[in-house]
């Protein structure tokens, strides 16, 4: 990829309710060095507002990367919502099917799809309350289902929890369906990856972890929230990045921003982040990928 691009954004998502959000940290890394840098709003980010920037006010040839699950798994069972009449063929027909559901839901929340009289059959909405497609016969596990590349990351050393699970910290449900109501939105103004190719010059977005990108920082383990200015930096430094300003406590949505806004950047030009194992033209179109999880 050499010098493909010039800036890397890493966003920190929330699929919280409300507006504001202290959950969505963005960190901007610059191809010709420095340490990364956190873009703050002074009352916080709105998921409208990220929207907004990736519309309009995005710099020229950024790897963005976004921290949410861009689809759900479909290769387990030849479909996102097996015997449902409604299941979309591939990754844009879900996004537009969730948007749709979720039109009078604001700030692209998503209460509506998880509430929603099928879709809301194959979702785990809290301890001993899933419903009655969760489990689907051959397809997932006591965990729930999972897509090609959630194995990958598995494979890669971290835990990642069903994206049909609404349940628990480590839950990335929510957050997987406002973002995919943010895809829809983009509305083919910003490619993404693997979904759209990869174009040959200008911003892209991709699906990130944030907790590979830890790993990639030297983290071990379950230890790879970094929460002090101190371990941030040690990450930082394993990622070949001058270190940010500070000491003491630092909160894990502005770390998980900027370690990933460096790791894209040492990673971004890699090639076989771009050609991983696993990942066909049916699982490119229908589930996507995560950057990294090779």
């Amino acid at each position: 990829m050499g010098g493909r691009f010039r800036h890397f954004l890493a966003i920190d998502w929330s699929g919280a309710r409300g507006e504001r959000h202290k959950g969505i940290a963005l960190a901007l890394a610059h191809a010709d060095g420095g340490p990364p840098v956190l873009i703050e709003r002074a009352r916080g980010w709105s998921r409208a507002d990220v929207l907004a920037l990736l519309r309009h006010d995005l710099p020229g040839d950024t790897l963005v990367g976004m921290d949410l699950g861009i689809a759900l798994p479909f290769a387990d069972a030849g479909a996102f919502f097996p015997g449902w009449e409604e299941s979309p063929p591939d990754a844009r027909a879900l996004w537009a099917l969730i948007d749709g559901i979720c039109a009078g839901d604001p700030h692209l929340e998503a209460g509506s799809f998880v509430r929603h009289a099928e879709a809301g059959r194959y979702y785990r909405h809290g301890k001993g309350d899933e419903g009655d497609r969760f489990h689907l016969p051959g397809a997932g596990n006591r965990e729930g289902r999972f897509r090609i590349a959630e194995h990958a990351q598995r494979a890669a050393g971290v835990r990642p929890v069903s994206n049909f699970n609404l349940v628990g910290a480590a839950q990335v449900g929510k957050s997987s369906l406002t973002g995919m109501r943010l895809l829809h939105r983009l509305d083919g103004c910003l490619p993404v990856w693997p979904v759209d190719p990869l174009p040959a010059r200008g911003s892209v977005l991709v699906e990130i972890y944030t907790s590979i990108a830890a790993l990639g920082g030297g983290a071990r383990g379950g230890l790879t929230k970094l929460r002090s200015y101190e371990a941030l930096n040690r990450a930082l430094m394993a990622l070949g990045s001058p270190p940010v300003r500070g000491e003491g406590a630092l909160d894990d949505h502005s770390s998980d921003a900027l370690v990933s806004a460096a790791w894209l950047r040492r990673t971004g030009p890699e090639p076989t982040c771009w050609t991983p194992n696993g990942l066909t033209e049916d699982v490119a179109r229908t589930e996507g990928w995560t950057f990294g999880a090779v």
